[in-house]
């Protein structure tokens, strides 16, 4: 679950994001549950894997994480833009005070 309802502030007023619906629906729906991946917001897990986890219900267990490889732009290219962005505000500011 992600949202209940309501906010995480002290003060827990109503907010659209709710969870719990959901949750009763597939419950009370359980056979068509069975076919959904450990990717998804929710997904079953066999008794054997449970009890091969020691019975530890910690959704990191089991659930499945797709990591996606992120490619980052070279250190050195952005070293130089940044240089140069530097550059230009040092010329900014010394044409501000020749103004001023």
């Amino acid at each position: 679950m992600k949202a209940d309802g309501y906010s995480l502030d002290d003060k827990r007023t109503e907010i659209k994001e709710n969870d719990i619906p959901d949750i009763i629906e597939r419950f009370y729906a359980l056979d068509k549950e069975k076919d959904r991946t450990r990717k998804e917001q929710s997904f079953l897990v066999p008794k054997a894997d449970i009890v091969a986890n020691d019975y530890d219900l910690s959704i990191n267990k089991y659930k499945e994480v797709e990591r996606v490889k992120v490619e980052y732009e070279d250190p050195d290219v952005v070293l130089a833009r940044l240089e140069g962005l530097q550059n230009q505000v040092a010329e900014a500011m010394a044409e501000y005070k020749k103004l001023g």
